[in-house]
This record gives C-alpha cells, structure tokens and sequence, in this order.
C-alpha cells in the first residue's frame, strides 16, 4: 500500500448509529493514502465493536478503545501520540467527510507549505422521517473559508477566529508537537484552535465543505445540552480562555468578541430567561461583562 500522508482520528462515545455513515465517508474519499485511527472512549453501546469490524476488514483503519470514559479531548490526545505521518486530521464518528475532503485540503498544503487549511462545513439537521437534510454554508463559516486564501497570517485575517472546531481542518503533523486537547472538560476544540491561529506561520482558507456536521435528533450533542448549568461553565470558560490567547491581536481579539455577542450570547440568553438555577444567569452575566470590557479597549 502507498505509504500514507495523512491520519484522520476519530474519536466515538455511544455513537454507533453513526458510525457507519462516518467510516464510509473515508472509504470514499478520492484520495486514498490515508489511514485512520478509530478512539472509543468507553462506550456503552456498539461503537467499539463497530471499530474493530472496520479494522479487522480494512487495514487503513486501526481500532483503539480506552477502558473508560475519558473524554474527547483525552481521546484525540492518545491518537496523537501515535501520528507518524505528515498530516493529521479530525472527523468525529457521528459527521461525514465530503468525497473530495482529503484531496482539497491535503493538496492545499501541499502546493502552500502552509501549517494548516481550514475548511468550510454544512449541518446535517435530523427530519421527522428519520433522514438528515443538508444545510447551508453559515455565513460566520463562509467569513472563515471565503474566498480562498493561501499563506495568511492571522492578523491579515482575523475573521479565521470564527473557526473554533478541530475538524474541517489538516494540519502538518509538526503543529501537534506541543500542542494537546484539554482533559475532563467540553468545548477542547476552542482554545485550541485559536492557538494554533497564534502560533501558526502561515495557514490556508478553502470555501469547499469538507465536512458535514450532524445534528443528533436524541439532543445528546454538546451544543444541544447548553441548558446545563457545567456544561454552560465549560463553555463559557472555553470562550474565555480563547480570547486571552488572542492577547496581543487586536483586530483578531475584536472579531471574536463580536462573533460571541453576535452567536453566542443570544443563544444563551434565551436558555437564562427562563432557567430555574440563577447561577445560570449570573454566570452569563459576568462573562457578558468582560465581553464588554474587552470590547472597550
């Protein structure tokens, strides 16, 4: 087999209805040296098993399985361990890759040079009849990945601070040398990815979807359970902590403030009218009020 350029990780939790639409995805793409590491994080359900399946049919993919639940973060970070290849990329087992996914970005790097590309994604919303229907670009996506871009930096282009998920994106496998997913919290892909914008020499935008994003119809996804008083901690906690890593860009710092204002808070505030816990309340309350001051500068 060719020796592979890429590897994808692909960390599930009691995902197994999914999973099969995820690990077909990659079968699929139009470039095929690519190998996979496939993480159960201690599922409950038939996620690991259908890893192994996968793995003892198809030797691209390697099945792992961590004997209790540690978390995504934790997960994705004992896959990175194991990288040897040039290229590392994300795909969580309950999204899908687009065919051309790892053709358009990997090429992308390829011809650049760049430390990392960032793709544009879509949002599988689950329908009454059981079938998901394919969403648009979101317009803060398309301010991210639109039009193409090669070799930016962040502060030529701050609007990139609106890309806060670990997939849609290929990274050189040098970027993870020391850089790890938070442990035992939610939301890890946020701080990350406005470290790697920081740190990053030169990146890449492309406008294509490369990666649907399902939307579960049980609710069980992170960004469906916000009404939670420690999952609300977590994500505020994870904003906030971005935004100190974007201390020292201005103009980068402005825009993800805006886009929380914009996104994030009227969300949440929706949730706090009418939340019975007041911490709720008061916690959105302190962190809209460093919004503000952060805003002032």
């Amino acid at each position: 087999m060719t020796d592979p350029a890429i590897i994808v990780i692909v960390p599930g939790l009691d995902v197994a209805p999914y999973v099969p639409a995820a690990l077909d995805s990659l079968r699929n793409q139009t470039r095929g040296d690519w190998r996979a590491i496939l993480i159960d994080d201690g599922s409950a359900d038939e996620t690991g098993e259908l890893f192994e399946r996968a793995a003892a049919r198809d030797e691209r993919f390697r099945a792992l399985r961590l004997p209790r639940t540690r978390g995504l973060g934790a997960a994705r970070n004992a896959a990175l361990d194991l990288v040897t290849t040039p290229f590392v990329g994300f795909l969580d087992a309950d999204d899908e890759f687009t065919p051309s996914a790892l053709e358009r970005m990997i090429g992308t790097l390829e011809r650049t040079r760049s430390d990392f590309v960032i793709g544009a994604y879509t949002r599988l919303r689950p329908q009454p009849d059981g079938s998901y229907l394919d969403g648009p670009i979101q317009p803060w996506v398309a301010a991210v990945t639109a039009p193409e871009r090669h070799g930016v930096t962040l502060d030529e282009h701050p609007a990139a601070t609106g890309s806060i998920v670990a997939w849609a994106k290929v990274s050189r496998a040098r970027v993870w040398d020391e850089l790890r997913f938070p442990e035992g919290r939610l939301y890890e892909d946020q701080v990350i990815a406005q470290r790697m914008l920081v740190s990053a020499s030169a990146f890449d935008t492309i406008p294509d979807v490369v990666v649907r994003w399902r939307m579960r119809p049980d609710g069980s996804s992170i960004t469906q359970r916000e009404s939670e008083l420690a999952v609300l901690h977590d994500c505020l906690d994870a904003m906030a902590e971005g935004l100190d890593v974007l201390a020292g860009h201005e103009e980068a710092l402005r825009a993800r403030i805006d886009l929380i204002r914009d996104m994030d808070v009227p969300r949440l505030r929706s949730i706090a009218e009418s939340h019975p816990d007041p911490r709720y309340r008061e916690a959105l309350g302190a962190f809209e009020a460093r919004l503000e001051d952060g805003r002032s500068r």
